[in-house]
């Protein structure tokens, strides 16, 4: 793992969230973007070499939405940068870590992403992030 990508905090309403982490950090978020298949709205800000991602649910069956109703707002997960995402999973796999996404999946910010389930790492979600490579308008891709 190579440095501490973001740190995932599930919000009520982006917007006002956004408003909030703007004060804050006196910066303005770079990106949001929806992530469909998670039923979710991101917000990102950039942090020296990090990230807060702000979350907040598209519906109600949303997983964010879930957690918001059994924990209410606030940090929902750690995620690592990777070099290669599917040999870090299957090394902790061999750790004995149980993995939440056996194979990575499509995230926000143009990232690869596999969860850890919480209940292997101490309660805390954690989330690998790999760089996606870039979009090209090749005929081989």
């Amino acid at each position: 793992m190579k440095k501490i990508e973001h740190i995932g905090i599930a919000v009520k309403d982006l917007d006002v969230a956004n408003a909030t982490y703007q004060a804050v950090l006196g910066s303005e978020n770079y990106k949001t973007e929806t992530v469909e298949s998670e039923g979710v709205r991101t917000s990102f800000f950039k942090i020296g070499d990090s990230k807060i991602e702000l979350l907040a649910a598209t519906n109600p069956d949303s997983p964010i939405a879930k957690f918001i109703d059994k924990r209410g707002e606030g940090i929902h997960h750690l995620a690592f940068a990777v070099d290669d995402i599917r040999a870090e999973i299957a090394r902790l796999e061999n750790e004995g870590f149980k993995m939440i996404n056996a194979e990575p999946k499509k995230g926000a910010d143009n990232k690869l992403i596999a969860f850890m389930h919480p209940k292997s790492v101490n309660g805390v979600l954690v989330e690998l992030c790999q760089e996606r490579a870039p979009i090209t308008n090749s005929s081989d891709s």
